[in-house]
């Protein structure tokens, strides 16, 4: 018997058409595949490079409360404070600036959490500002 292969992180969303917009252009892709269930639920795929997709799916009351899944990105040719910048210009906001940590928590257009660290070995993910 073969092992599960994870096929989509999943994100529950009002509007999943617009959030699919708004990950595709955070994480530099185009939006994918949307299809409408026999349900009237519509789908929205974000073919993510490795090959497991975010999956944006309709729904009419998203879940309250602290979400227990989150993203987290890792800036690649950039400062972590300027992919901040890029992100809330896309209309994400600053939920937690950890200042005692690598990362920054935000939130998507809906309030989904995720959070922001700098380049790999970055500390303070900022590894190009100038000493204090």
């Amino acid at each position: 018997m073969s092992p599960s292969t994870l096929l989509a992180v999943t994100i529950d969303a009002v509007d999943p058409v617009a959030l699919a917009d708004f990950w595709a252009r955070a994480l530099g892709v185009a939006v994918g595949e949307r299809s409408t269930d026999a349900h009237g639920t519509t789908y929205v795929t974000v073919p993510v490079a490795g090959g497991t997709d975010l999956l944006l799916q309709q729904v009419a009351d998203p879940t309250p409360g602290k979400t227990r899944i989150h993203l987290d990105l890792q800036t690649d040719g950039s400062t972590r404070e300027a992919e901040i910048a890029r992100l809330t210009d896309l209309g994400a906001r600053v939920v937690d600036p950890a200042p005692d940590h690598p990362w920054v928590v935000l939130a998507d257009p809906e309030g989904n959490a995720f959070c922001v660290l700098g380049r790999h070995g970055d500390q303070d993910g900022d590894r190009d500002r100038e000493p204090a």
